[in-house]
């Protein structure tokens, strides 16, 4: 491949991937405009129990009630609602958790094919794509966990990893600003802008 050609795909791939990352910031937006909507009762991201949750975790001034109350809206998300998909999602999680990166992804297309408007299976399969260094498959489910869970901040935060590791420190900042809208004592988000303004301010930025 030439020199042009090379340039011209490097093109292509940078603006597919700001195209992808507006879309998610829109729908992150969205998620303003929809919160207020009751839900149905369900497992997964559509489960009620969500909305309060949700209220409680951007209102407590308390950082420990916090952790628990992001603990039970994880022990949520995770829960499919089907107890053979719950097995396999175990599976997956325990693949990725020592570095099987090929056999978690194998198990998580299962999971988004036999359940794909189950959030946290495309959540789960951004991380391992992120794992293997393929931020292009992460950012596009991150999109789909995003348009099925827009206060998903695992996956907002996942994109502002993306952004880091693509050294864009404005679009990292963006993300993790976003973040903290949701759950403001998001202690790895509150880092993550509190070095990035810095960094940004001695660029000049």
């Amino acid at each position: 491949m030439n020199m042009s050609n090379q340039s011209n795909m490097d093109t292509k791939l940078k603006l597919d991937f700001y195209e992808r990352y507006r879309l998610v910031i829109t729908v992150f937006v969205m998620a303003t405009l929809i919160s207020s909507v009751p839900a149905p009762v369900a497992a997964d991201q559509s489960d009620e129990r969500l909305k309060g949750l949700f209220e409680r975790l951007k209102a407590t001034p308390d950082p420990l009630e916090a952790q628990r109350i992001e603990s039970e809206i994880w022990q949520i998300w995770i829960d499919c609602g089907q107890e053979d998909m719950n097995a396999v999602m175990e599976q997956g999680i325990r693949a990725m958790n020592m570095g099987q990166l090929k056999e978690a992804i194998a198990i998580f297309d299962r999971v988004v094919t036999e359940l794909p408007d189950f959030a946290e299976g495309w959540n789960k399969r951004a991380t391992v794509h992120y794992l293997n260094g393929d931020y292009s498959a992460s950012v596009v489910d991150i999109e789909r966990t995003l348009e099925l869970e827009p206060r998903h901040f695992g996956a907002i935060s996942g994109m502002g990893l993306i952004f880091m590791a693509r050294g864009d420190e404005a679009g990292a900042l963006q993300a993790f600003k976003a973040v903290l809208k949701i759950h403001p004592h998001a202690r790895g988000a509150q880092f993550h802008v509190e070095e990035l303004r810095k960094k940004l301010m001695s660029q000049g930025a």
